[in-house]
């Protein structure tokens, strides 16, 4: 597990980064359907999960359930923040790309109960989908040259 999170340390840095990012976009103004997508954390973790399988089969000869193992730390860590954000979000009184309801799949605001069941489905969701995309990534490694 050590060396899983080790592994993940950029992972983890831009995570912050994006999340930083996204926050400040939200409570600056910038209208959701204009920004959204610029820093977003799930296409940032499925990216990661991709490119963590294949070279992780390639240059760390990982098996494929170590690898499926971390990509879903990956998405379990991108989900935790997704959800702590949005609490935070709720918690301040901001607006923020966390908190708005087209990222939590509804046409109007939603009380801070519902929208927390909304991230716990998408954590389940999601971190699954880490998972089968690091395992798609490790099949895709095969395509990667020998180690040096």
């Amino acid at each position: 597990m050590i060396r899983m999170l080790s592994l993940a340390r950029l992972f983890f840095l831009l995570l912050g980064i994006f999340t930083v990012a996204r926050w400040l976009m939200g409570t600056a103004g910038v209208p959701y359907d204009k920004g959204h997508h610029v820093f977003s954390l799930v296409t940032l973790t499925l990216a990661s999960a991709l490119f963590y399988g294949a070279f992780c089969r390639r240059w760390l000869d990982f098996r494929v359930m170590q690898t499926v193992g971390l990509a879903v730390i990956l998405g379990l860590a991108a989900q935790i923040v997704i959800l702590l954000a949005t609490l935070s979000s709720y918690a301040l009184g901001l607006q923020t790309y966390f908190n708005h309801p087209r990222a939590l799949n509804a046409s109007a605001a939603l009380p801070v109960a519902q929208a927390l069941l909304v991230r716990l489905g998408g954590a389940v969701t999601n971190t699954i989908a880490a998972g089968i995309v690091g395992a798609l990534g490790w099949a895709l490694g095969a395509l990667l040259p020998e180690k040096p």
